[in-house]
């Protein structure tokens, strides 16, 4: 056996980074040319794309791809994309430039031109273009209550598109040295373990113990598991990475066995689209060399906008052969007093009154409000460093909750 392949008819990375003196050339060229601002999301999807996270993508996607995507979750060639890539710029810009161009890329935070894009083609966005997305990708246009179809109705009212140059890949080598890794570079972490079979663990949060248990579940099933924490930009609430990295190393040094897991990183910003963001999660880990993603409650999710099992059911949508990574699907778990210990609705036959729900929407709001923590909600030294980073917080977290959260969301 070996690793699954990466995506795409040719089953090779494609990383679009330059590197040495391509590179320098590029940077140099790139001080001339006219400048497009990305947001936060278009920039880590640049780099995605510039590690080769997005294999095969050659760049922002134009319209008949946008549209099929959106529609059929395919692109124009038939290639299956669960979301649209693309980068959006105001339409008086747009008029300044012209298919064929070479624009430098900048990221609008930090100022730093991150690659360069030659125009292949522009197209309009009307708001009408923007909720059909909104409505086709998170299933609904509330711009106020979902951060994602916020961010794309506040998108400019053009598209750019054409195939791209990545110059770098931002804070994240330095910022999280040690965890931040390439699909390259796990993919010869795996081989050097001698693993084939590698389960990616999703979160944008600490580990609880529920959690915990479903990692535990790959390990015993597969080669490995690889803990895959977000390191892009997460909402107003959220845990920052630095603090979640060292709850999940704290947590694996003492409470998993030696080898049995590897805890890395990678760049992309939340989009919070429930179980289309569920497919993507399952196509970047199948260019990281994952084979299977595990897909528990509500993945990908925010507030009540899908339902607890809707991640699960669109994986049996999708053609056969969509992808090589497959979902392990985990039913509700938590901690039940008469079984003593972890489990889920397939293993515990007892009510509800025996039941602690493990969440980590409920757990962040514990902790920020300063409530104890229930036994058996998370384990100790996670919670020693989670209280103290609440205890730290000059202004109060303000943590919503939802239906999904009094019933076992993450």
């Amino acid at each position: 056996m070996a690793l699954v392949n990466p995506h795409g008819k040719d089953k090779k990375l494609m990383p679009l980074m330059l590197e040495g003196a391509a590179l320098e050339a590029a940077k140099t060229a790139a001080k001339s040319m006219d400048q497009v601002k990305m947001s936060s999301r278009e920039t880590s999807d640049l780099i995605m794309m510039g590690i080769g996270a997005f294999t095969p993508l050659t760049g922002f996607m134009g319209k008949a791809d946008w549209k099929s995507v959106c529609e059929k979750f395919v692109m124009a060639d038939g290639l299956f994309f669960p979301i649209p890539i693309t980068l959006s710029t105001t339409k008086g810009q747009a008029n300044s430039l012209k298919i064929g161009q070479e624009v430098a890329l900048v990221d609008e935070e930090s100022g730093e031109i991150m690659g360069s894009m030659t125009i292949a083609e522009m197209y309009d966005m009307s708001e009408d273009d923007k909720k059909f997305e909104c409505q086709a990708v998170f299933t609904t246009t509330d711009a106020v209550e979902h951060p994602g179809a916020q961010k794309v109705m506040a998108q400019g009212d053009v598209n750019i598109a054409g195939p791209v140059k990545v110059f770098s890949e931002g804070h994240y080598p330095e910022t999280y040295k040690g965890i931040y890794m390439r699909p390259a570079e796990t993919r010869a972490l795996f081989e050097a373990k001698g693993w084939n079979t590698v389960a990616a663990f999703q979160t944008r949060n600490p580990m609880h113990r529920s959690h915990e248990y479903l990692a535990k579940i790959a390990i015993e099933t597969l080669d490995g598991c690889c803990i895959h924490m977000l390191l892009g930009k997460l909402k107003a609430g959220d845990i920052p990475a630095d603090v979640r990295q060292k709850a999940i190393d704290t947590l694996v040094d003492n409470y998993f066995v030696k080898d049995t897991c590897v805890v890395s990183g990678y760049p992309m910003e939340m989009r919070y689209a429930g179980p289309r963001e569920a497919l993507l999660h399952a196509l970047f880990r199948q260019n990281y060399g994952m084979s299977h993603l595990l897909v528990g409650r509500d993945h990908a999710g925010v507030g009540d906008f899908y339902g607890p099992f809707d991640a699960h059911h669109i994986f049996d949508k999708i053609p056969a052969g969509a992808l090589e990574t497959a979902p392990i699907k985990i039913d509700l778990s938590f901690y039940c007093t008469k079984c003593d210990g972890m489990a889920s609705d397939k293993t515990c036959p007892h009510g509800k009154e025996s039941r602690l729900i493990v969440s980590g929407t409920k757990l962040r709001k514990m902790l920020s409000e300063g409530e104890e923590v229930p036994d058996h909600f998370s384990r100790p030294e996670v919670l020693t460093i989670l209280r103290a980073y609440y205890e730290g917080l000059t202004e109060k977290v303000e943590i919503k909750m939802h239906k999904h959260a009094e019933t076992g969301g993450k």
